[in-house]
């Protein structure tokens, strides 16, 4: 049906007006066709135009749609996120994850850490790591520390592989304290190539502090060629000028009694800096320049650049002892003196903090200079006043100082003290005293530190033991020296010359059972070789009583002893392949289990059987299993449906293993 020409003209009108009002005006009345048919003549070509539009639908979908799809991909492949590679390290923990349970856990190692129970203090870490608190690597990092403080060398880097092996990512603190570890260790080159490990594999990029303890520990292990590669490298990474680094470069230089190094590297930071260095911690090292030069009145305009009372040099506790060590150690004790006075009249904690640990070891080190040992005593034990804490390594300098100069009974009176400050003895302090105490004529008392070191879990090396040893026989003590011989042997990896020093003094003193028993231990010892020449010396000694061949029946004794031993091996071998195949033949079919026995009863008449037991246990069940399927595979084809016992075996693999165990 066709619209009127009238009402088809007032349409056309409504079209064209302007809508101010976003109005729409309502249809007149006299039309009673729907808006949606005004396109088209007649129903049937509005009809064929929707079918037109359900097959376009069909083939071609809205674009809404189409977009709402991609969204929904794009969010599914935000959701699920593509696996990472196992093989990529592992980013180090936030700060955040220290709290909750975490963070008391924590606080509960902290608290350790504060009562010196450092050995505690790991375990419990250790202990941790597998349970429902996992400590973060915070934690860890405050256990190295205080271990690392401590000098517990050993101990921090037993600690830091387990970590590792159990997955806890470290983060740049971590690798510093590795790094100081091996640098006091006098390892510098296995640290360098953890630093290597870090720049080629770590996620993230080594600080300043890395660089400065690097360099550092580079200067005092005479590595200042590579210091000052590192310090090239910081230039590249565009890593700012750092005072405390080139001070230990300086120091470095003067070492090596290279003033013009010290000038040259002053300059160099002086011109990074813009032209001024407000930096105190330089001038110590720029006064021991002058000083190497003969320049004295140089050196102390210097001090009073930095010291002066119209100074804009910032001093902290490292540059007053910088300049202090260069006063005391160029002849200006009494300007140290004075400055060291000055420095402790500064001194206000938490406010200012003008002295410190090196302040007090570098006036010990001063006042034993000039031969005044007590006043050395007083002022290191003043340390505490001024709420600073001594450490291993400032005992066993003023120890060595005065075992040095005969001066024992102090030494020991300084080591007692020792427990009441926290402070736990090394390695090296035993030492000391071990040798004090031989140089003193008191064996015992040699012997009894060295009696400490091991009750106290510390690990002496081979030159330790050989000094204790040598020590003993030269005082006659041979059954002490034997005692501690066997002691240490299964300690200490001894080498040739050890062996032949402890049985030359048994010999000597005409123990030569005892002699023969140092080559039986010998002999077991897979770590030296009992060559030739040694079978010579052991003769020439034995010769000495006539009994050289009790070392060939010796030798032949330990000969026997081995092939039974290896019989014994080999027997126990062949036992453990019967059970193994007993057990295999109980969870295989008999038939198959026999068939398998007929074939190698055949291939062992050919003289081709080969032995399950040597190609293993997982081979002789992969050849029954496959023997299993191709019988049943046959089974199948002749229309025989059967169940095999290799598959209730195969579906409990647990039951299997506990019986090949068995």
């Amino acid at each position: 049906m066709a619209l009127s020409k009238p009402t088809f003209l007032i349409h056309l009108k409504s079209l064209n007006a302007p809508h101010r009002h976003l109005r729409r005006l309502p249809p007149p009345p006299s039309s009673f066709i729907s808006l949606r048919f005004l396109s088209f003549a007649t129903p049937e070509e509005a009809a064929a135009e929707r079918r037109r539009r359900k097959r376009r639908l069909r083939i071609e979908p809205p674009l809404s749609s189409l977009h709402r799809t991609q969204q929904q991909q794009q969010q599914a492949q935000t959701q699920s996120p593509k696996p990472q590679n196992p093989n990529a390290p592992k980013l180090p923990e936030p700060v955040t994850a220290l709290s909750g349970n975490r963070l008391n856990l924590h606080n509960r190692i902290l608290e350790l850490i504060r009562k010196n129970d450092l050995e505690e203090a790991a375990l419990y870490t250790r202990h941790s790591i597998y349970s429902n608190c996992r400590p973060t690597i915070f934690t860890v990092n405050a256990v190295l520390n205080a271990l690392l403080r401590q000098s517990k060398y050993s101990d921090l880097l037993s600690l830091h592989r387990f970590i590792t092996q159990a997955g806890v990512a470290p983060n740049i603190i971590t690798h510093n304290l590795i790094f100081q570890t091996y640098l006091d260790c006098r390892k510098p080159d296995i640290a360098m190539e953890h630093y290597k490990q870090l720049i080629n594999d770590a996620p993230f990029n080594p600080s300043p502090t890395t660089y400065q303890i690097l360099i550092a520990g580079l200067v005092d292990n005479n590595k200042l060629e590579r210091a000052l590669e590192l310090k090239e490298e910081m230039d590249v990474k565009g890593i700012p000028a750092n005072p405390v680094v080139y001070h230990h470069l300086m120091l470095g230089c003067v070492k090596n009694s290279d003033a013009d190094g010290v000038f040259r590297l002053y300059e160099e930071l002086k011109e990074k800096l813009g032209g001024s260095v407000e930096d105190g911690v330089v001038y110590g090292s720029l006064m021991k320049g002058y000083f190497l030069r003969g320049m004295e009145k140089e050196a102390m305009e210097c001090y009073e650049e930095a010291v002066g009372e119209n100074s804009k040099v910032k001093m902290s506790a490292v540059a007053y002892n910088s300049v202090l060590d260069a006063l005391s150690k160029n002849g200006k004790f009494d300007e140290a003196l004075g400055l060291f006075d000055r420095m402790t009249k500064e001194h206000n904690p938490p406010k200012r903090l003008a002295v410190n640990l090196g302040s007090f070891n570098v006036m010990a080190d001063g006042y034993c200079a000039q031969g005044s040992f007590k006043d050395a005593i007083e002022v290191f034990r003043k340390m505490g006043d001024y709420r600073c804490s001594p450490d291993a390594l400032s005992f066993n300098n003023l120890i060595e100082q005065l075992c040095n100069n005969g001066l024992l009974t102090e030494a020991e009176e300084l080591y007692g003290e020792m427990d009441g400050k926290g402070v736990n003895p090394d390695e090296y302090t035993f030492v000391l005293l071990m040798d004090a105490c031989f140089k003193e004529n008191r064996p015992d008392d040699a012997a009894e530190y060295f009696r400490k070191m091991i009750d106290s879990k510390l690990r002496p090396n081979l030159a330790v033991y050989n000094k204790l040893v040598d020590g003993l026989v030269k005082v006659g003590k041979i059954d002490e020296a034997k005692s501690f011989f066997d002691l240490m042997v299964k300690k200490l990896k001894m080498d040739v010359p050890s062996y032949e020093f402890i049985m030359k003094a048994l010999s000597e003193s005409g123990k030569f059972d005892e002699v023969l028993n140092v080559v039986d231990t010998m002999l077991d010892d897979d770590g030296v070789e009992f060559n030739e020449e040694v079978q010579e010396f052991v003769k020439g000694e034995l010769r000495k009583e006539g009994r050289e061949d009790d070392l060939v029946k010796l030798m032949e004794e330990k000969e026997r002893q081995k092939a039974e031993a290896k019989a014994k091996e080999a027997e126990a071998a062949e036992a453990a392949k019967r059970s193994a195949r007993a057990a295999v033949s109980s969870l295989l079919p008999s038939k198959l289990f026999g068939n398998k026995e007929s074939d190698t009863g055949s291939a062992d008449a050919n003289g081709n059987a080969i032995e399950a037991g040597k190609t293993g246990i997982a081979e002789i069940i992969g050849s029954e299993i496959t023997t299993s399927a191709n019988e049943e595979k046959q089974a199948d084809q002749e229309g025989v449906s059967e169940s095999s016992p290799v598959e209730s075996a195969s579906a409990n693999p647990e039951t299997a293993e506990e019986a090949i165990k068995g």
